[in-house]
């Protein structure tokens, strides 16, 4: 219950403010690739500014969620090879008969 209050708290004011954003910035704004020649028809775009700043944010969000992805591979490699280690022992047989068994989860 908690989960959905701030869920509401959070989610309802982002999009008012999202809407307001794409409601005042709906004026077409041109979009040039070429800056020696900013007139030129065939590499230049006319989109409202909101969709530029949407467009923006969605690009550095997928930079951001990539960037923290790679970084966190180590993280993701010392998982792994600590499973097999733990799957390698839960499949060895006991050293001895009075060695404690270890249970194995159901997988």
């Amino acid at each position: 219950m908690a989960n959905r209050i701030i869920l509401v708290l959070v989610l309802v004011p982002l999009a008012v403010i999202i809407i307001a954003l794409a409601v005042a910035n709906r004026a077409a704004v041109p979009f040039t690739i070429d800056p020696f020649n900013p007139g030129n028809p065939a590499l230049t775009i006319e989109w409202p500014l909101f969709v530029y700043l949407f467009a923006a944010l969605g690009f550095g969000m997928i930079v951001g969620s990539l960037a923290t992805w790679l970084r966190q591979g180590r993280y993701r490699r010392d998982a792994r090879e600590r499973k097999k280690e733990v799957d390698k022992l839960r499949q060895a047989p006991p050293a001895s008969p009075n060695a404690p068994q270890i249970p194995q989860s159901p997988s």
